[in-house]
Parts: structure tokens; sequence; C-alpha cells
């Protein structure tokens, strides 16, 4: 709860350390992974500052390796969910009453700790256990979850000096407090960075979190979870646990204490999130906040005077950065007719010179997809697009899970508007392209428009300021990010907040004030210094 606010250290944007060969960073790195390796680690749950073991083992595999084991995770149950809301409504009367600058400390060393000596274990477990390379490790799980606990301190004193004005007399205040009950955050796989924040932002506004992680990033969310012990996040305040989600649904949206989720993940589960909320309203002391960002189908559209090459780079990073599995990849390109030999003769050749493998292996750009049934389904899309006669592989269209869950960056050519893979999510390195009209500009952004459910990314590239204003008036809400003469990839904590509309989530901004406004429940307060002893009206004169 807001008290007092004094200015804040300056907060500036994580460093990014490049790993270049004979580069310290890059020595440091492979020392730790190749430890982190040698290593098979028992991983239990974290519920009111204790370790919860079941022996109920699952196994951490990197997806580039599948055949080795990290080590093994204890799987928990409904009772393991309602533990954990004990505890987080335990602690959640010493939490909230802590001085605002105390829980600022606390995150403030964590980004301190990040950033320092957990910089590679964070990285380390980021590649093994989720198939990143280390370049967007560092950007992921050292610089922007750094990043997010730095800003969301700056925004949370932010918040906390917004106060109304007073009359003379009077004194008005504003107390942003927690909401009533605790928070649950279900976090993804594809970014650290995500997983961190979405527990620590509604901790920082003095809420008490029930943490899920997905399964397959279970490894580094524990890094995660010993950092925020190490910086004295206290006992019950975020509590980690590893359940079944109709298990944890089943417990959690039953709960009368149940005050708000902070979500990542797909549409479909945050749909029926949303539904069982509501069939669940009149259960809970408070109407919950619903916070959630989910899928996209993000696109790249080229305009005729866009230049060629921008364009083929924007769709070789755009897409296939991290296999295609950020939130923000590109998916779908538009490009007119006259550009798209140029376009993919350019695509193609970087194709030809980038290296798929395992993380450990710093040349590569491409690694495995997270696990088996992502493979599958991309494989089976593949395959589809191979037998249909409205779509044809232009490039790529390979995969392999004999060692790892490796699908080569391939790009569909759709020779119809509405090809499903133009449409729906597949969250890999498939990126679809439809060939335009060159004198069907309009029709191809109905197109783009109203061809997916999505609105999270999307980039324009015209060389044509007409045209560029055009284009960012007509695509008003196929995007909560947009991006001109870029990738639609790559959003920086404090400069493009995130988030998207439609089918892509609330929209409620990660890395701004906006997300940390959700996480309270403001209090006004008036106070009268001389009441008034009179009900008559002053002045008020009898006829």
């Amino acid at each position: 709860m807001s008290k007092g606010v004094y200015n804040v250290p300056a907060v500036t944007n994580e460093p990014i350390l490049s790993y270049a060969p004979g580069s310290p960073e890059r020595a440091e790195l492979q020392a730790t992974i190749k430890k982190m390796r040698s290593e098979e680690i028992d991983v239990p749950m974290y519920i009111g500052g204790k370790e919860v073991r079941t022996g109920n083992l699952f196994a951490m595999t990197p997806p580039h390796d599948h055949k080795h084991v990290l080590g093994h995770y204890h799987q928990g149950e409904k009772k393991h969910i309602q533990m954990a809301i004990d505890a987080a409504l335990a602690a959640k009367p010493a939490w909230e009453a802590m001085a605002w600058e105390h829980r600022a400390s606390i995150f403030l060393k964590a980004a301190e700790l990040i950033s320092g000596p957990y910089r590679q274990k964070l990285n380390a477990a980021t590649m093994l256990g989720q198939s990143k390379n280390a370049f967007q490790a560092e950007i992921d799980s050292a610089c922007e979850i750094a990043d997010f606990l730095r800003f969301n301190v700056q925004y949370m004193t932010d918040i906390y000096k917004q106060q109304p004005v007073s009359s003379k007399g009077i004194w008005n205040r504003v107390e942003h407090r927690p909401l009533e009950g605790f928070v649950f955050a279900l976090t993804p796989f594809n970014f650290t960075a995500i997983a961190g924040n979405l527990p620590t932002a509604p901790a920082m506004m003095g809420n008490c979190i029930v943490w899920k992680p997905s399964k397959t990033a279970v490894y580094s969310a524990q890094v995660l979870m010993e950092i925020f012990m190490k910086a004295g996040v206290p006992a019950g305040v975020i509590n980690l646990v590893y359940v079944s989600g109709p298990a944890a649904s089943e417990v959690l949206f039953s709960s009368p204490d149940f005050a708000g989720i902070h979500f990542t993940g797909s549409t479909a589960v945050f749909q029926n999130i949303w539904k069982n909320i509501g069939d669940n309203i009149h259960k809970f002391k408070s109407y919950p906040r619903i916070v959630g960002e989910t899928g996209g189908k993000d696109y790249i559209f080229m305009h005729p005077t866009a230049p060629t090459k921008d364009v083929a780079t924007a769709i070789t990073r755009g897409s296939f950065e991290y296999q295609g599995q950020k939130c923000s990849a590109a998916s779908r390109a538009f490009i007119p007719a006259s550009k798209y030999d140029e376009v993919m003769a350019y695509v193609k050749e970087d194709l030809s010179k980038i290296k798929m493998g395992g993380t450990e292996d710093f040349t590569n750009f491409v690694n495995a997809v997270i696990d088996e049934a992502s493979f599958d389904k991309l494989a089976s899309a593949i395959d589809a697009a191979k037998a249909s006669p409205d779509a044809e592989i232009v490039a790529g269209g390979t995969y392999d899970k004999s060692v790892g869950y490796f699908i080569a960056p391939t790009i569909i050519r759709a020779l119809k508007s509405d090809y499903i893979s133009i449409r729906e999510e597949l969250f890999g390195p498939v990126m679809t392209i439809f060939v335009y009209d060159d004198n069907k500009v309009d029709e191809t952004l109905d197109i783009l428009d109203k061809g997916s459910m999505y609105a999270l990314t999307g980039a324009i590239f015209a060389d044509d300021r007409y045209a560029i204003e055009k284009l960012v008036k007509r695509l008003t809400h196929t995007a909560g990010n947009f991006y001109i003469n870029d990738k639609p990839t790559g959003a920086v904590v404090g400069q493009q907040p995130f988030g998207g509309g439609r089918g892509s989530g609330t929209n409620d901004k990660a890395g701004s004030m906006i997300n940390l406004l959700r996480w309270v429940s403001p209090r006004t307060i008036k106070e009268t210094f001389i009441p008034a002893t009179d009900y008559m009206y002053p002045n008020f004169l009898e006829d």
C-alpha cells in the first residue's frame, strides 16, 4: 500500500552481452552449460517457503536432446494448490502492510542477482530446458526479466505518486491497495522473462501469488524461484507449484479468495479459464481481475514501394528466431506479385546459411521446438501443405525428431487467401506467404484484417509516406504492437509495452504502468478538518 514516495534508482535497459567468440561471457556461459548438463537435479515445489516433494517425478529433458535427463520435478495434486492458497493468504497481511520501498528493494535486488551472479545460470537453464540459443536467452532470461523488475518498480512509484487535488479545508488521497485475496500466475514456456514477470508484477503491488509454470519450463522456473528467495521474497508471497491444469482450475476457481489471474498462453486455454471464472462468479469475494496475453497470427504486409531486402530480413528473423515460438513471431506475410521472386531469393539465401541444432553449439541459429506435441502438430501442417492443391512448400519442409524436435524453417505459399495456415496459429518455424496483385492493396488489407481472430503484432513495409499513413489507419485494430519498417518481434520493456486485442488477449500491456494498475484496488479517502455543524446551506435565505 502506498505511504510515502521517494526517488528510486534511475532505470535504463539492461545492456545485452554479445557472447562473441573469445568473450569472457561466452566462456562463462559455456562452462555453466557444461556443469548443468552433467548434473541431474531434483526440483521440489515451493509452498510457504518450504520445499515440497511428492515422489511423483517427471523428467526434464532438453528439446534438442530429448534422451538426456537434466533432472526431475515433483508433480503435485489438488491438495498442493490448496496448500499454496493457504500459504499465500497467511503471508498476505504482513506483505501488504510492508512499506512499498521495502517491497521495491527486494525486486531491485532480484534484478541485480539476475544481471550479475545468476546471469549465466538462468541463461543456461533457458538454453537447456527451452532450447533457446545464447543470444535469444540473453535478451530474454537476463535482460528482459531484469528490465521488468526495474521498470515495474519505477511504475509502482509513479502510481503511488498519482494523487487527487484537495480543496481548502479537506485532504483527498488515494490508497492503492492490493487485491483482496490471492493472484494466480499461469506462465508459458517461451519466455523466461514472462514467467518471472507474471508472478512478480502483482507481488510487487502487495499481492501474494500461486504460480504454476509450463511443465516444459520448470527448469528455469526453479532458478527464478531460487533468485526470488535469495533476494528476500518472504515465505508464502510467491508459491511455485507443478500441478495439472484441470486439477489446479478445480481448486483455484472455486476459492472465494481468488482475486485475479495473470496469464500468458493459448487463446483456447484462456477462454476456458474465463468461462470457468464466469461460471463461479457468485463464489468470489470480489470480481477477479483477468489479465491475459494469448495467441497471435502476426503479420508482415509489404507495400509495392518497400525494399525487398528489408522485407526478406524481417521474414527470416521475425519468423524463425527461437523457432517461431515467440508470441510475436511473424507467421503470415502478404507480398506483392512484382516483388515476390526477389524477396524469396533473399530469404532462400538466408535460409541456406542458417544452421540448426543444439543450443550448446553457439553457431546454431535455429534449435528445437519445445516438445513432441508441438513437433507433431507442425509436421502435420507441413505434410498437409505438401498434399494440398491450395498451397505449396517453397522453402524448408523437412523435420526430424530422432534426437531432438527439429523442424526446418519452412515457408508455405498459400494459393488461396483463406488457406488454414494463413488463418490459424501454428507456433513454430512455419511462415505462410500470400502473393497479391499489386493493384489490389485495399482488397488484400481486407483479407489481412478479417482473415484471423488475432491482433497481437503486425508489421508494414513501405517507402511511400502516404502509403504508410494509410496502412497505419487502415490496420488500427489488427495489432496491439504495430511496427513500421521493422519485424513484428523484439518488444523492449519501457519502450514498446506489449499486448494485443481481439483473440490475442486483454491488452493490459506488460512492461508498463497499465499492467500494474490491474493489481491494485484504489481506496479514496477524504478527510475534512473542520466538519460542518449546520445542515442548512450556507447563505441560504428564506423568503
